[in-house]
This record gives structure tokens, sequence and C-alpha cells, in this order.
């Protein structure tokens, strides 16, 4: 009797079994992907006309800072004009006159500028062509004629000054004109003066890039370590050093802001 109630429960159990799976119901499967289900048309970006290779002109969405003709976009830190040569479309450092730094203020940017140090520049080490481009008037990317010429390597050409060193030395000899593309992503401060998010930036010397997309510890600073420093929008500063050197000279200088 036990066995026939087993069996007959068995054979209940199977067919209730066998009624669900042919009452399953069935979804519809998702759509084959096709190409355009990936793709968006708007919004276009700006169009923006590169500069002319052969007259090395400015990108047209640019700001452009210097031409060749004269320091108008650019004073003296203290608010007077910048007082260094310009002849022959080149602006050459007055030692005697300081640093300059744009009229205008910025906080992230594309960068362009072109240096060169005499060609019979003397002196060694920090004391060979030096200057330097401060983003923000703030953090220096150091200039420096370091063709055949050692120094400390996070006072290098290229280097993020007394921070970090570049990842290779791209010098063009004395005479020859080097230039930097510099791509600079500006601090968020929180409101207690901390940083958010630290400075950024990369550095390009004749297409080699030397930093990529290195963090900025803090301010620079020749005596010392990386400050915070709270601070909004800022010029760009190109420095007068000290060294008995040669001056160095810059040409086409523009910016894009970003």
């Amino acid at each position: 009797m036990k066995r026939l109630f087993s069996l007959a429960t068995l054979t209940i159990a199977v067919f209730c079994a066998s009624t669900q799976a042919q009452e399953k119901k069935n979804y519809p499967q998702p759509e084959a992907m096709r190409p355009g289900m990936s793709e968006y048309w708007t919004p276009q970006p700006k169009v923006v006309s590169p500069g002319d290779i052969k007259t090395n002109s400015a990108p047209s969405d640019a700001i452009v800072l210097f031409d060749g003709k004269d320091l108008s976009a650019w004073m003296n830190p203290n608010g007077g004009d910048a007082g260094w040569t310009v002849k022959n479309g080149v602006v050459t450092v007055d030692k005697s006159k300081g640093d300059i730094v744009t009229r205008q203020k910025f906080g992230s940017y594309q960068l362009h500028l072109e240096w060169c140090v005499p060609k019979d520049i003397s002196g060694e080490s920090q004391a060979r062509g030096n200057s330097g481009v401060y983003m923000q008037d703030m953090y220096e990317v150091q200039i420096l004629d370091c063709y055949g010429n050692e120094t400390y390597v996070n006072g290098m050409t290229g280097s993020v000054y007394k921070q970090t060193p570049p990842l290779v030395n791209a010098m063009r000899k004395p005479g020859e004109w080097n230039v930097y593309d510099i791509i600079y992503t500006a601090p968020v401060f929180k409101e207690d003066g901390t940083y958010l998010y630290k400075p950024f930036v990369t550095v390009i010397q004749n297409g080699i890039v030397l930093q990529n997309h290195t963090e900025i510890q803090g301010t620079t600073e020749y005596i010392g370590f990386p400050r915070t420093v709270k601070h909004g929008d800022g010029p760009i500063r190109l420095q007068s050093h000290g060294d008995p050197s040669q001056p160095i000279s810059f040409r086409n200088i523009w910016i894009r802001p970003l």
C-alpha cells in the first residue's frame, strides 16, 4: 500500500513539473546591437583652426600673449610696464627689470611658448640660461640650458622645480629654439584652504613628454618644501633669474584657456 502511494505521489510531482515547464513564459530577447546604437551627433565640437606651421601663428581661439611686436599683454609684478627688450620678433630678459607677469589671470589652460639661450652661453649648473614659467604665479616649470650641463635633477629643464624631475632631457643645443607645450589643470580647494584636488601639469618639450599629468605638491619654494596656499585664477610669470649667464629670449607665446 505504501509503495503504491509513493508511486502515485511521484507521478503527480512529475506531471506538475512538466506542466509548469510547458507554461513558462517566454519574454522578448534584447534587440541585437547595431552600430548606430552607440553613436551620437550632438553637440558638435567648436571648430578651431590650427596655426599656420609656416608662420608659427596661434590657433584661432588662442589668446596671443606675445607675437613679436610688443609686451602689451605683460607687466611688471608691481604694476608697471614690462621692461624686457623686444627686437626682431623676440623678447629678451632684462635682468635689471625683474620678472614679468601677464595682465590677465587664468585657471586651467594649454600654454605654448618658445625659448632660446644664446649660442655662446656660459656658466654651469643653475647658472646657465636660468628662467622659469609659473602657473597661476604659484607653480614653476623650470627653464634652463641643460644641453651638456648637469644640475640637480629636480631643477633640470622641464622639472616641476624642486619637486619632480623630467622624464628625459630633450634639450636642443644653445642657439636653437626650444618649444614648450604645457597643459595645466588648476587646483580645487576646500573651504578650510586645503586641496580638494591638487594641480596637475603635462610638459612637452620639442615634441617629447617631460611631465605626464604630474601632480604638483604645492607652491614652488627655493628653500624648504611645497606649501598649500589657497588661491584663485592667477597670472603666468616669466622669471628673470639673477644668475650671471647671458639672458634668455622668448617668442611665439599663446594660451588656450580650458
